[in-house]
């Protein structure tokens, strides 16, 4: 079973939809906007990821948090909570399935580990 997180209206989650679907992927779709985040699912993937990978540094999301925010979304103790409260600070998309996680987009990645 493949699980795809994201947002449905970021186009790197429209890439990657269009992806699975392109190949017939069976998989949901969980939208943190409709279905939120759990903090202990983001725990699990900064423990399988690392931190610097979860949390999406790039967006303007994350370019207006307070730098208190900041500080928590760089801390694995206090990010979980933050991101759980602020799902568009994680990194989209991110699919579990059954052979691990992969988090963000690439096509040759995502051929290697969904095949």
């Amino acid at each position: 079973m493949i699980t795809l997180y994201g947002i449905p209206n970021c186009d790197t989650v429209k890439k990657a939809r269009a992806w699975l679907e392109s190949r017939g992927k069976a998989y949901t779709f969980h939208d943190y906007k409709k279905a939120g985040a759990d903090p202990q699912q983001i725990e699990r993937w900064i423990a399988a990821a690392g931190l610097d990978v979860v949390v999406n540094r790039k967006g303007t999301s994350f370019r207006a948090l307070s730098d208190d925010d900041k500080a928590r979304a760089a801390d694995a103790a206090s990010a979980p909570a933050l991101l759980a409260a602020k799902p568009s600070l994680i990194k989209r998309p991110i699919v579990e399935h059954p052979g691990g996680l992969l988090i963000g987009f690439n096509a040759d990645d995502w051929a290697a580990a969904l095949g």
